[in-house]
C-alpha cells in the first residue's frame, strides 16, 4: 500500500462528508453537527489518502484567547495505522498551538501516543448515557440553597454575565463559541441567585443523543438543577461527560437517574502546566472535543 505523503492541510466545510466517513469507519459515528461546529470555531487539519478515498487522518485545534487550546478528532484510517500519521498530524497542531496550554481527552487507544508527545493525565472523565428519570429518590435539599429558584431559559440579556462567568471558570475567553451556543444547542438555561447569574447549561443533539454540556455552576446542587431542567423531558437518551476524580462529582447522581457510565476518557495536559480556571465549577464540558 502506498504510504500517505500528502501534506497536512486545512480542512473546510467541504470536507465534512470525508470527516464523517472517516469517523464512522473508526466507530465514532458521523456527528456532522459536531464536526460543523468544531470546524467553524477551530482549525481542522487533514491528510488526504493516497488511494483517493477520502482522508487518511484528521484533527481539530480549537484555540481560545488567554492561551488555552484543545485538540480533538484525532483519527487515522485503519488501513494507514502504524505509519506515523497520528504523530505527524499531532506534531503539526502542537506547532500551531505555540505556547498555549494544550489539553485533550484521550481514549485508551490514543493515550500512549499522547504520553510520548509529552501529555500527562490530570483527571478522568467518564461518559454516562441513558434515559434520564426522576424515579430515583429526591435529592435532599441543599441547606445552603433553601430557596433556590428553578433554572430559566437563557435570553440575550444574559449574554454578558454568561461570558464573564465562563471566562472566570475556564480561565480563557471562549466568547466566539458561546455566542453561537444558542444557535448550536437545542436549549440553554441559566441559574440565578439574588439577580446574579450563578450557572448555565446547554443541551445539544448529537445524532440520537442529547448531550448536556457545558454545565457551569458554583455548586453541585445548582448543577443538578440545571441538568434536570434540560434532561427531564428529553425524548432521547442523555449523555453526560463527568469528572469522577473531583469533589462534588455528579457521577453517582447521574447513574441513580438512569444515565449510567459507559466508557472513560483521560483528561490530559501537555507538559507540566495545569489547566487554568476553576475545575470545581466545570461540571461537564460542552463536548470532550473542547476540553
Amino acid at each position: 500500500m502506498t504510504l500517505p505523503t500528502a501534506p497536512v492541510r486545512r480542512l473546510t466545510s467541504a470536507d465534512l462528508p470525508a470527516c464523517s466517513k472517516l469517523a464512522v469507519s473508526r466507530d465514532w459515528g458521523a456527528e456532522e453537527h459536531k464536526w460543523r461546529f468544531l470546524l467553524a470555531h477551530g482549525a481542522g487539519y487533514g491528510i488526504d489518502a493516497p488511494d483517493g478515498d477520502g482522508l487518511a487522518a484528521t484533527t481539530v485545534l480549537t484555540r481560545f484567547s488567554g492561551g488555552l487550546a484543545a485538540v480533538s478528532m484525532v483519527l487515522v484510517a485503519a488501513r494507514y495505522e502504524g505509519q506515523g500519521l497520528g504523530r505527524r498530524i499531532m506534531a503539526h497542531v502542537l506547532a500551531e498551538a505555540g505556547d498555549d496550554t494544550v489539553t485533550l481527552h484521550a481514549t485508551d487507544r490514543g493515550r500512549p501516543l499522547y504520553e510520548k508527545l509529552g501529555f500527562r493525565a490530570v483527571g478522568t472523565v467518564v461518559t454516562h448515557r441513558g434515559r434520564f428519570t426522576l424515579s430515583a429518590p429526591t435529592d435532599p435539599t441543599d441547606p445552603d440553597e433553601p430557596a433556590a429558584a428553578a433554572p430559566r431559559p437563557f435570553t440575550a440579556d444574559d449574554l454578558p454575565a454568561l461570558l464573564a462567568l465562563d471566562a472566570e471558570v475556564f480561565g480563557a475567553d471562549r466568547s466566539p463559541l458561546l455566542r453561537d451556543l444558542p444557535h448550536f444547542a437545542e436549549r440553554v438555561v441559566v441559574a440565578e441567585e439574588d439577580g446574579v447569574l450563578t450557572g448555565y447549561a446547554s443541551a445539544w443533539l448529537n445524532a440520537d443523543t442529547l448531550v448536556v454540556g457545558p454545565v457551569v455552576a458554583g455548586t453541585a446542587a445548582t448543577a443538578r438543577r440545571l441538568i434536570t431542567a434540560l434532561a427531564r423531558d428529553a425524548g432521547t437518551p442523555v449523555r453526560l461527560d463527568l469528572r469522577t476524580d473531583t469533589p462534588g462529582s455528579l457521577a453517582a447522581w447521574s447513574a441513580e437517574h438512569g444515565v449510567a457510565p459507559v466508557f472513560p476518557n483521560t483528561l490530559m495536559v501537555l507538559g507540566d502546566r495545569d489547566l487554568p480556571g476553576d475545575e470545581h465549577r466545570r461540571h461537564t464540558p460542552l463536548m470532550v472535543a473542547l476540553g
